[in-house]
């Protein structure tokens, strides 16, 4: 029996993205959907991968970073691991930011910025230096 297959039209419209956008996706080598008629045709493979690659950029990777998590089965735990850290730095950061936000909700000075409890979060949350692997990770965007 044979799978049902969708136009670009069809698969823009079930994942709100503009038909330009998997155009393009396909242009960087990230989809390869099968031809009929000379139009595209997309197929249950291609929508998990649409999926992920929307998971994915949700995630913050670039692209490029899933297009090379896609590529090359020998790199993929390299490329996810450098993802993860640099995902849970920018948690941390997010956490840090918030931390200070609740801090400033709850001070009772009008200018929550001479509060002496948001001051010492402020103090705490300083980020540190970026590490080596973070500014390679950046430099490689």
């Amino acid at each position: 029996m044979k799978s049902s297959t969708l136009s670009v039209g069809e698969v823009a419209e079930r994942f709100g993205l503009a038909t330009h956008v998997l155009r393009h996706w396909e242009s960087v080598g990230l989809l390869e959907p099968a031809r009929a008629g000379g139009r595209r045709r997309y197929d249950d493979n291609d929508l998990h991968r649409i999926a992920i690659i929307l998971r994915s950029k949700e995630a913050g990777l670039s692209l490029d970073g899933i297009r090379e998590m896609f590529g090359k089965p020998s790199e993929r735990e390299s490329i996810l691991k450098r993802h993860k850290e640099e995902l849970e730095r920018r948690i941390a950061a997010a956490q840090a930011s918030l931390t200070i936000v609740d801090c400033a909700l709850g001070c009772e000075h009008d200018d929550f910025t001479r509060c002496a409890h948001f001051r010492e979060a402020v103090a705490r949350a300083r980020p540190a230096p970026p590490s080596r692997l973070s500014r390679a990770v950046r430099a490689s965007r």
